[in-house]
């Protein structure tokens, strides 16, 4: 369903694609130079200019953006069911990062293309979207470029804002550019919070109507599986007690291998499978291992978990899947510092028992959630993170996740059908 909209910009916005327009010399030069730091792929950077790398499929195409790892694999469980409702339709999903497109590859759903988001400027932007034609485009939590966003509308395509998590510091940050969001914003048919705050919040910058339909994280399909890699660390690991530190940055990592020293004193056989968020970190992280006197082994040098082994350090991307099947329990990182949380969800899919430091702010309605079911358990200190590892009840914990994750579907149905009387 085309809207067929031509509001046109206001001052602010007008401002902003003056400013995109000029830009657009320089955008293959600093292109080239990511690419020479190889932070761009090599055989696929132009996408970012807009040039394709692939066709259109055939009949209605749904577009949906993210800007990093956990925003697009969030998507995977919107996706599935919008495919299961209308088996016609196929999706384009975009990103900004090389995390993002390697992490969605290993996971990626049925009839789902994956390609580079243009930049925001208005040659981009036009090959984009003359290529790929979408009947909808659905963005996801919080980046909106205005410029893609108006082109989309002036080209009559739907758009809906899915999603959306904005705390009050983020809108903090964003009221300096009121004046464009309150421009962009009424351009959304349908925008849909995770929680209040976010409503309200939205609803200061503009947004006109804004629906409450929680988390796409809650209800994601489960990580992919490696099942032969599996069944070679199921081996090397045999019957030792096992716990999984993931997506962890410097301060996790320093509460959760002092807990490991503790637990280790107890029971020396204790593997700690270490998962960071950035696995260019690795080495980093390895001396800090080390520094403790904890022999590891590191994934990313092929080398195998030994019975001498203390920490399995899973310096990889897109794996997830396979060590929360293989842990019982799990310390979600980004818990403990300023990064205020990560994702819980992908745990709790997989059986695994959460645990989690006391700074939450990217996550309250998520949090909370779990924690009023009793499938969470916050940690503070290394002596509470090493009794929580062994506590007999993490089992129960995570059924009582997986079972908040099934109840948690109904609600994607309704958003769902809104969704589908745009296309």
């Amino acid at each position: 369903m085309k809207t067929g909209k031509t509001v046109r910009p206001g001052i602010a916005l007008r401002g902003w694609l003056v400013l995109t327009w000029a830009m657009q010399p320089v955008l293959p030069l600093l292109l080239r130079r990511r690419l020479a730091r190889g932070k761009e792929d090599a055989a696929r950077w132009r996408e970012k200019l807009g040039h394709a790398s692939a066709p259109r499929p055939e009949g209605r195409l749904v577009w949906m953006h993210a800007v990093g790892l956990g925003e697009v694999l969030a998507l995977r469980g919107l996706i599935a069911r919008l495919a299961a409702l209308e088996p016609d339709l196929s999706f384009l999903v975009t990103s900004n990062t090389l995390g993002s497109a390697r992490a969605l590859a290993r996971n990626m759903p049925p009839r789902t293309l994956h390609q580079f988001a243009p930049l925001d400027a208005p040659g981009p932007a036009r090959r984009f979207l003359a290529h790929w034609r979408p009947d909808l485009s659905i963005w996801a939590e919080q980046e909106l470029w205005p410029g893609l966003v108006f082109r989309a509308d002036r080209a009559g395509i739907p758009l809906a804002l899915v999603n959306a998590r904005m705390n009050d510091a983020a809108l903090a940050r964003r009221r300096r550019g009121r004046a464009i969001y309150r421009d962009i914003l009424p351009r959304f048919v349908l925008v849909s919070a995770q929680e209040a705050r976010t409503a309200a919040n939205l609803a200061t910058l503009g947004a006109p109507m804004v629906r409450r339909d929680g988390s796409l994280k809650s209800i994601a399909p489960p990580l992919a599986d490696l099942p032969r890699d599996r069944a070679v660390l199921e081996t090397d690991i045999g019957g030792r007690p096992l716990w999984l530190a993931a997506s962890t940055h410097a301060s996790d990592e320093a509460l959760v291998l002092d807990a490991h020293g503790q637990s280790l004193a107890h029971a020396p056989d204790t593997l700690l499978i270490l998962a960071p968020r950035l696995p260019e970190r690795s080495g980093e992280v390895a001396a800090a291992i080390r520094a403790r006197g904890l022999r590891l082994a590191r994934r990313s040098a092929g080398e195998r978990i030994t019975p001498e082994t203390q920490v399995y350090l899973a310096d990889t991307l897109g794996e997830m899947g396979l060590f929360y099947r293989l842990a019982p329990v799990a310390f979600i990182g980004g818990s403990t510092g300023p990064v205020e949380g990560h994702n819980p969800w992908e745990a709790a899919a997989l059986g695994t028992a959460i645990l989690h430091g006391p700074h939450l702010a990217n996550f309250p309605a998520d949090y909370t959630a779990l924690h009023d079911a009793q499938a969470a358990f916050m940690v503070a200190t290394p002596e509470a993170l090493a009794r929580a590892v062994s506590d007999p009840d993490n089992a129960a914990m995570a059924k009582r996740a997986e079972a908040l994750v099934t109840a948690n579907m109904d609600r994607l149905d309704a958003l769902c059908q809104k969704l589908l009387d745009l296309v």
